[in-house]
């Protein structure tokens, strides 16, 4: 029996989804021009704008006020176009990439043709993996250049804590598509209809993007800022807990009375016997530790995927190809008497 050659096989599959792949094409270019423009002139324009504002003394003052206004809408837009990048791999790949297949049956004919079930599912996960990494890797380290050389220069722009921007300058944004990618394998080797696939595939993506965007804070141990009561109170980024110290240590709740330069104020900590503030939280050092930490967690939720998708194909098939018996007729020719 002869094997079907890999890049026979891989060129069937980018040829069955062609559509998915002009599509995926057009929204990297899009989106990496819109970038790519935000990077260059108009983060140069919208941060000249501020610094007209910022020098401003008189109540009349002339700025480049649409490039900063373009500047915050395109950026916040930018932000939330890369974050659904994994909700455009799981709708793809719930509603194509296996679940198609077996509903129309074009998977079990491949399996015919020398083509062990394994290798087709591992060919319809490594190609999509690598043009989706390559793609969503992109977008991520632009949308991070942007952010990166706005940063201390425009002063509308998003924080590090902003929950899309954080997601949108690192790497979690890539594991969440490769996520989305193999759940949508695995929904559409469990329900076989493309539809039905679809509609879990982007569940179950939205609901671990939730479910690790809460868990962010706690995925990397906080550090502890104090500061006396003059002020009010350490702002130390992405904060967990935040209160006041008495003389002992004891940590007691705010009453968010204001600094203790006011009167009324310090007489309220004297009797709360509070010396100063603390926050527990993440600097902004903690940016890619936090990062690599939540990345981590969600590439082995996508590899338990991976791993019960083909022990699912293994059960169903036995990991060996489908051969179908071909029976030619022998004609046997008779003799003249």
């Amino acid at each position: 029996m002869t094997a079907v050659l890999p890049f026979t096989t891989i060129r069937v599959m980018l040829r069955l989804h062609r559509p998915a792949l002009y599509v995926w094409a057009g929204v990297f270019l899009v989106a990496g021009a819109l970038l790519l423009w935000l990077y260059g002139p108009l983060t140069d324009a919208a941060a000249s704008g501020w610094r007209q504002w910022n020098a401003c003394s008189t109540p009349v003052c002339a700025y480049d006020q649409d490039a900063i206004l373009t500047y915050k809408s395109l950026s916040q837009y930018m932000s939330i176009a890369v974050n659904v990048v994994p909700l455009l791999v799981a709708a793809w790949a719930g509603a194509s990439l296996t679940g198609r297949e077996m509903e129309t049956g074009t998977a079990q004919l491949a399996w015919t043709q020398s083509l062990s079930p394994a290798r087709w599912l591992a060919v319809r996960l490594a190609v999509p993996a690598a043009l989706v990494t390559a793609g969503t890797s992109v977008l991520v380290l632009l949308h991070n250049l942007v952010w990166s050389k706005g940063r201390g220069k425009i002063d509308n722009a998003k924080s590090w804590t902003d929950l899309l921007t954080f997601h949108a300058n690192g790497t979690t944004t890539v594991a969440f598509a490769l996520f989305a990618l193999a759940v949508g394998a695995l929904a559409g080797l469990v329900l076989r209809r493309s539809l039905a696939s679809l509609a879990v595939t982007v569940a179950a993506t939205g609901a671990v993007w939730g479910a690790v965007s809460l868990a962010r804070p706690y995925l990397w141990p906080p550090v502890t800022t104090v500061t006396g009561l003059t002020g009010n109170g350490p702002n130390p980024g992405l904060t967990l807990e935040t209160g006041l110290l008495t003389a002992s240590g004891a940590r007691i709740p705010n009453p968010n009375c204001g600094s203790s330069e006011f009167a009324e104020c310090r007489d309220l900590y004297d009797r709360l016997g509070a010396v100063s503030y603390y926050a527990d939280g993440h600097p902004f050092s903690h940016y890619w530790p936090l990062q690599l930490s939540a990345t981590a967690l969600v590439l082995a939720l996508a590899a338990v995927a991976v791993l019960a998708a083909f022990r699912l194909l293994k059960r169903h098939t036995g990991g060996a190809p489908v051969v179908t018996a071909v029976v030619t007729p022998v004609v046997i020719a008779k003799e003249p008497a």
